[in-house]
C-alpha cells in the first residue's frame, strides 16, 4: 500500500534539494510528481497548508463551498474595498490544504476553446475586426504554448470512466467523451450519479432558447489539425464530467493523483504545514540574480533549505506574487514602500490580475418536483441519511448530485444588445490614449473573440445548480429550490496583488479593480435578464412554482440600473484568478518568459495559474494541471541539456 504520510522536518532540514517547489497544489503536484520519475534527482515540495488524506470534508463530493471561510481548509483572501462594486470587500477563497485549491473546488473538468491558447499571426491592433484564426496565448508572444500540446497532456491525466446508469443519458453525449477524454490517467472522471428533473428541463430550455449542444465538449485530437476542426470546441450546452472517483465515489484531487501513488520515492519529500517567507539570492557572474535557498516557517521556527537547481513558484495567482515580491523581485517602488529590500526591478509582478465572477438567480420549485436538492444537506440529520445512500447499492442520495450542467455561450446568443455594448467598447478603448504595456494587445485579442462572425468567443456561462445559492434573500424552510448561475468569462477589468509590509504574515493589498471597465458590468445585466428568460421557457417553467417565484434578486429588481446595482453588491468570484506573473514578453508587461523563467533570473520559474496572460472561456483546473505538466517537460529538457553540456566539459 502507498505510505499515507508527508515528510516531518528532519528529513528536510540539513540537506540540499535539486528541485524545491513552493505549493503543493493541482500545478505544484503535478510537476513534482513528473520531476521526481527520475531517481538522480532530489525534489522537495513546501506547502503551507495541511495534508488531509482521509477527511471526509474533502472527499466527499457535492459539497460546494463547505470548507470556505475555515481557517483549516481556506485562506480566505480579502480583497481591498472595490470602487466600482459598491464599496465591497470580496473574499477568495483557495484552498489551504495538500492539493490547494484541487481539494475544496467544485470538480468541474471544462477545457478552454482551442482558439484560447492557439494561435497564428496577429492582426494590426485596432484595425481588423474579423479574421480567420483568433485569440490566444501563443500569438501574445509565447511559443509552444499551444493547443495540441495541451490537450495531449491533458490527456495523459484523465481517466475517465461512463457511470453504469447514468440518469439522462441521452443528454451526456457519453459515447462521444469515451473517446474525447483519456481513460487511464491519475485523476479519475466521471459524470454525476444523479442528474435532476430541473436540471434535464433547463438543459431543454436552453436548446429552445438556440444554445446548441457543445458538438465537442472535450475534444481531443492528436497531430495537426485543419481550420475546420477548430469549430469543433465546448462552447455550449453540455453536461461536464467531475473529478469524482467512479470506484469510491470520492473526490480525485492532486493528492491522490500525484501524491499518493508515489510518496514512497526515495527522492522526493513533501513537507506540509511549511509557509514559505521567501528566497535566498545571489547575482550570478553574468549578473542574473540565482535563488540559492528558501526561507519557510515550520512549527513557529525558520528554517533554509538550500536548492542545487532551480526553485519553481506553484503557490497561485493569489499567492506566487507575494512569495516574488517578499525576495526582492517586483517593482521597486513598491517593494520600498512595503520596506522589501529590491533585488531586481520587475514592475509588472502582481499586475494583470483578471478573475471570473458570478451571481446565481435562485428559483422556487413546484412542490411536486423532484425534491433531491443540493441545500438538503445543511440539515445534519438529513446530511447522515443521505451519506447512507451514497454508501448504497445503488449509490443514491443528494451526495450523488452535481453541478454539471454548463453552458458556454457567445453575448450576442444571451442578448439581441450584444453588438452594441461590444461596438461601445471598442470605441471607448481606442479612444484611450495610454495603456500599461501589453494590455492593448490583449483588448483588441479580446473584442476580436466577440466580434467575430463564426466561431465567436464564450464570453458567457450558464451554470445549473440543483440547490439553493444565492444571497442575499435565504431559503424558507420545507421548501425545494433551483438555481441559475450567470458568470463572465473574458474580464476587461485588469486588478493586482500586492505585499503592503516584509512581513510575511501580513494581509495582501489585493485589489481586482472589480467592473472597472463598465462592459464587464453591461454584460452582466445581460446575463441575468438571459437567466430570467431561462426560467420562464418551457419545459423548465412547468418545474418551477406557479406563480414563478424569484427569490433572488427578486421581483422589485427590473431595470437595468436596479439589476447592475444588485450585481454589483451581490455577485461573487468564481475562483478563477489568473494572470499575475504573466507569460508574456517583458516589454510587453510580461514577468515569465516561454520556458517559465522569471525574467533577470537564472533558476527560477513559475508554473501555475499566475502565468496566464489572457483568461478562458473554462474553469481554471485543468489548465493548472495542463501548466504543471508542460512545466515538467521544459525541466526535463533543460536537465538533458544540462547534463549533455556538463559531460562535454569533463571530456
Amino acid at each position: 500500500m502507498a505510505q499515507r504520510r508527508t515528510s516531518n522536518i528532519q528529513e528536510v532540514l540539513n540537506r540540499p534539494f535539486d528541485f524545491v517547489i513552493v505549493g503543493g497544489g493541482a500545478a505544484g503536484l503535478c510537476l513534482a510528481s513528473r520531476l521526481s520519475e527520475d531517481p538522480n534527482i532530489s525534489v522537495l515540495v513546501l506547502e503551507a497548508g495541511s495534508d488531509r488524506f482521509d477527511d471526509p470534508k474533502l472527499l466527499l463530493p457535492a459539497q460546494y463551498g463547505h470548507h470556505f471561510h475555515q481557517p483549516e481548509y481556506d485562506w480566505a483572501i480579502k480583497t481591498t474595498a472595490q470602487k466600482f462594486s459598491n464599496g465591497r470587500e470580496y473574499v477568495w477563497n483557495r484552498g489551504k490544504v495538500l492539493g490547494g485549491s484541487s481539494a475544496i473546488n467544485f470538480l468541474c473538468w471544462t477545457k478552454p476553446p482551442a482558439d484560447e491558447v492557439d494561435g497564428e499571426t496577429a492582426p494590426s491592433l485596432f484595425q481588423s475586426k474579423c479574421y480567420e484564426h483568433h485569440t490566444d496565448w501563443e500569438r501574445l508572444g509565447n511559443k509552444g504554448w499551444n493547443w495540441e500540446t495541451f490537450q495531449k497532456n491533458l490527456r495523459k491525466l484523465e481517466g475517465y470512466q461512463p457511470l453504469d446508469d447514468p440518469t439522462a443519458t441521452h443528454h451526456l453525449n457519453v459515447s462521444d467523451l469515451k473517446s474525447q477524454l483519456g481513460r487511464d490517467g491519475p485523476i479519475k472522471l466521471c459524470h454525476p450519479a444523479t442528474i435532476t428533473e430541473p436540471e434535464i428541463k433547463a438543459f431543454e430550455a436552453w436548446l429552445e432558447l438556440g444554445i446548441p449542444r457543445a458538438p465537442k465538449p472535450a475534444f481531443y485530437t492528436y497531430g495537426k489539425i485543419s481550420s475546420s476542426q477548430r469549430t469543433l470546441q465546448p462552447k455550449g450546452a453540455l453536461f461536464c464530467a467531475k473529478t469524482i472517483d467512479p470506484l469510491t465515489y470520492t473526490r480525485s484531487y492532486a493528492t491522490t493523483a500525484f501524491y499518493l501513488p508515489c510518496a514512497a520515492r526515495e527522492n522526493l519529500k513533501v513537507l506540509t504545514s511549511a509557509s514559505v517567507n521567501r528566497f535566498l539570492t545571489k547575482v550570478t557572474q553574468e549578473g542574473l540574480l540565482a535563488a540559492t535557498g528558501v526561507e519557510f516557517v515550520y512549527a513557529e521556527q525558520t528554517h533554509v533549505v538550500n536548492v542545487t537547481m532551480e526553485v519553481v513558484l506553484c503557490a497561485g495567482a493569489l499567492k506566487s506574487p507575494q512569495i516574488l515580491e517578499l525576495s526582492g523581485i517586483g517593482n521597486k517602488a513598491l517593494l520600498e514602500e512595503a520596506g522589501v529590500n529590491a533585488h531586481l526591478n520587475l514592475p509588472t509582478v502582481g499586475e494583470n490580475l483578471q478573475e471570473h465572477f458570478t451571481y446565481c438567480l435562485t428559483y422556487e420549485l413546484s412542490p411536486d418536483a423532484d425534491d433531491l436538492t443540493l441545500h438538503l444537506l445543511r440539515d445534519p440529520q438529513i446530511y447522515k441519511e443521505h451519506l447512507e445512500k451514497l454508501n448504497g447499492h445503488p449509490r443514491a442520495g443528494a451526495f450523488t448530485l452535481g453541478i454539471s450542467g454548463l453552458a458556454f455561450v457567445p453575448l450576442q446568443v444571451i442578448s439581441d444588445r450584444g453588438d452594441d455594448i461590444i461596438n461601445a467598447a471598442r470605441k471607448k478603448f481606442e479612444e484611450r490614449a495610454t495603456y500599461p504595456p501589453g494590455l492593448k494587445e490583449q483588448y483588441e485579442l479580446q473584442l476580436n473573440r466577440m466580434e467575430r462572425t463564426e466561431n465567436r468567443a464564450a464570453h458567457c456561462e450558464v451554470i445549473l445548480y440543483p440547490g439553493f445559492l444565492s444571497h442575499p434573500n435565504p431559503p424558507e424552510q420545507g421548501k425545494k429550490y433551483f438555481t441559475i448561475c450567470l458568470g463572465t468569462n473574458h474580464p476587461f477589468s485588469r486588478g493586482s496583488i500586492h505585499v503592503a509590509s516584509s512581513d510575511p504574515a501580513a494581509p495582501l493589498k489585493t485589489d481586482p479593480h472589480v467592473f472597472e471597465e463598465e462592459i464587464d458590468l453591461q454584460v452582466f445585466v445581460e446575463l441575468v435578464k438571459f437567466g430570467r428568460k431561462v426560467a420562464r421557457t418551457s419545459p423548465l417553467r412547468e418545474v418551477l412554482a406557479s406563480p414563478l417565484k424569484e427569490v433572488n434578486p427578486g421581483p422589485d429588481v427590473v431595470t437595468d440600473e436596479q439589476i447592475g446595482n444588485f450585481i454589483k453588491s451581490y455577485c461573487g468570484t468564481t475562483y478563477h484568478a489568473v494572470g499575475t506573473l504573466s507569460m508574456l514578453p517583458k516589454e510587453k508587461g510580461g514577468v515569465v518568459d516561454t520556458e517559465l523563467k522569471v525574467y533577470g533570473t537564472s533558476n527560477i520559474r513559475v508554473a501555475d495559474l499566475s502565468i496566464v496572460p489572457l483568461h478562458i472561456a473554462a474553469h481554471t483546473m485543468t489548465t493548472a494541471y495542463a501548466i504543471g505538466m508542460q512545466a515538467a517537460d521544459i525541466i526535463k529538457e533543460n536537465i538533458k541539456v544540462h547534463m549533455y553540456e556538463w559531460n562535454l566539459r569533463l571530456g
